[in-house]
Formats: structure tokens, sequence, C-alpha cells
């Protein structure tokens, strides 16, 4: 497989909505995340990893206990490099997220995730 291009970017914050036929205006999720790498091949396959994530709104146990290849989302960020503001969303449509992300938890009982994602399509620049 030929990749056409591999995108990173640091500290995004990711915004995760259910991929559903009538599209949600409220995401279920928002989170921070330390970097967010995204591989992009020439049979159109999106592939990534999202490291050290941490919920700012929402709920990840849903993703976490509840995610795999029947559950789609999709994952919007704005690349923080674009001035124009209209210009820098970014997305990742149909992402699925293997079963059971890997977290750790702090002495305060934050849990920080780790996980790697497959994308049907992603609108990366």
């Amino acid at each position: 497989m030929i990749y056409l291009g591999l995108f990173v970017w640091n500290k995004p914050v990711l915004t995760l909505y259910r991929d559903r036929k009538q599209p949600e205006r409220e995401p279920f999720a928002v989170v921070q995340a330390r970097k967010l790498t995204v591989t992009a091949s020439e049979k159109k396959a999106v592939e990534g990893n999202i490291e050290d994530f941490f919920a700012l709104m929402g709920n990840l146990g849903y993703v976490s206990f509840k995610g795999g290849e029947s559950d789609r989302y999709i994952v919007c960020w704005f690349d923080d490099k674009v001035d124009d503001f209209y210009q820098a969303g970014r997305r990742l449509v149909g992402v699925t997220f293997p079963p059971n992300m890997s977290f750790t938890v702090d002495e305060r009982g934050k849990r920080t995730y780790n996980t790697a994602f497959k994308a049907e399509y992603g609108k990366l620049e």
C-alpha cells in the first residue's frame, strides 16, 4: 500500500459525534489530545492514532465500552496552522475504534486514553 500523506496535529481539541443518517448537532464528547496522527493511502484508507486524550465534556465510556466495528463516529477539529477560520475545519467520517480503548487512571481518578482508528473519509487539508 502506498501512503499519500502523513498528517500530525499537536494538542488538538476533538469533537465527537455519532455518525447517523440524521446528522447530530450536539457532540456526545469533546476531548483534548496530546497528538493526533492520520495517514491516508492511495486506496482512500484513512487510519490514525489519538494519543493521551481525555474528556473535556461528555462521556468517553460510550466509545470505550460499546465501541467497535458497528459503531461509527464523526471527529472534527480545527487546524491551528491555517489562519482562515472557515478553511481550518478538519473532519473524519465513518470513524471506527477498536473495542476496549486503553486508558490509565491518575491519582485523582482522571482517565487518559490512547487508541487507533480507521475512517472511511477524511478532510485533512
